[in-house]
């Protein structure tokens, strides 16, 4: 299962590269590319992972990925289910500044743009507050052309470099592509666990995915995301409780902790303090109390 890497589709004759996309779900494999990635998520939720981090999106959120940032916008399990009927939609910005774009970013007046990107290989989020703003600019860059799209173009990253207090999505930079049969291999174990985390994962069986022994596999998933395995794994599994806390479809908090794959709910409750800072119950109230 080859996923990484990933090779965008250059158009004739262009350099930003602009793609729509209207499908049952995201494209479900980790993966990087020599592009710089920016995606508005139209429509449909899920789990971003991104480098070694997991956040969750919405529709209407837009992040910024670096250059060679594997990367995965997992759907929710819904938009799996045929049934559902759901659909998601996206709009991406592609741009390479090492690629035909190098002549422009290696221009004296583009070395603070290009520091920039170098700085936020490790990606992130469009704050809140300059959120319509910048879609309106993304929205530009698709239906403009030629010279008047590099024009835009250039404007939309001016203003990403004026936005404060950025978080990043990864914990750590991944600048150094992985070589495919790494790729290869990191990439089938995420991408396992993904998919999987509900049930009743066990080191061997993912160790099994690599190829290794679940020694060797800790030592291995480690070195290449910079967390142990059970602690990726409670990340997922927590990330989806708290999705599924804040939708109200389950009946309670047990329910919750046993479709997440947590074996009891004192052992959820215990991990997903931990992670998020306070329990379940609170995570909720707090929330209730800001959307009033």
């Amino acid at each position: 299962m080859k996923v990484l890497p990933f090779t965008i589709p250059v158009p004739e004759g262009q350099t930003i590269i602009v793609q729509e996309e209207i499908q049952s779900h995201f494209y479900p494999h980790l993966h990087r590319h020599a592009e710089i990635q920016i995606t508005w998520i139209k429509r449909g939720e899920g789990t971003l992972l991104a480098g070694n981090s997991m956040h969750s999106f919405k529709a209407g959120e837009v992040y910024v990925l670096g250059a060679n940032l594997p990367h995965l916008f997992r759907s929710s399990p819904e938009y799996f289910d045929e049934s559902n009927k759901l659909d998601v939609q996206e709009l991406t910005i592609f741009f390479d500044p090492a690629g035909k774009l190098s002549a422009l970013f290696d221009m004296a007046e583009m070395q603070a743009v290009k520091a920039f990107f170098e700085k936020w290989q490790v990606g992130f989020k469009i704050p809140v507050e300059v959120m319509d703003a910048f879609r309106e600019q993304i929205d530009m860059v698709q239906h403009t052309g030629g010279v008047y799209r590099m024009s835009v173009f250039l404007r939309m990253i001016n203003l990403l470099m004026g936005i404060e207090n950025l978080q990043p999505l990864s914990a750590a930079s991944h600048t150094q592509p992985l070589t495919d049969p790494e790729g290869m291999r990191i990439a089938s174990v995420l991408n396992y666990i993904m998919h999987n985390y509900s049930s009743a994962l066990t080191l061997e069986d993912v160790a099994l995915q690599a190829h290794l022994t679940p020694n060797a596999f800790c030592r291995y998933f480690k070195k290449h995301t910079r967390v142990t395995f059970v602690a990726f794994v409670n990340k997922v599994r927590v990330n989806q409780a708290c999705k599924l806390l804040l939708n109200g479809e389950l009946n309670n908090i047990a329910d919750v902790a046993y479709s997440c794959g947590f074996s009891s709910v004192n052992n959820f409750n215990l991990t997903f303090k931990k992670i998020m800072g306070k329990t379940p119950r609170d995570y909720v109230n707090d929330y209730t109390r800001r959307v009033k």
